[in-house]
């Protein structure tokens, strides 16, 4: 009998260490805000969400999303 509790314990721990072995954690890619860009392809100083100024290129504001492409839930 307490060989028998010992393998079915044995056999419980090994279930939960392979079920949770492969867990992996998606990284939800931040939301950006709008934001300029110069020919250098850099943020200049100072500058609001929108671009005044000659040779500025406006960048679109990017939503936060998960490894599929989508939103997290709860978000738009």
């Amino acid at each position: 009998m307490r060989k028998r509790v010992t393998l079915l314990v044995a056999a419980l721990m090994m279930a939960l260490t392979m079920s949770f072995g492969g867990v992996a954690f998606a990284k939800i890619t931040p939301a950006e805000p709008p934001s300029c860009e110069n020919a250098g392809g850099n943020q200049p100083g100072g500058q609001q969400p929108t671009c005044t100024g000659g040779g500025l290129t406006q960048n679109e504001a990017t939503p936060a999303t998960n490894p599929s492409g989508n939103a997290p839930p709860g978000q738009q």
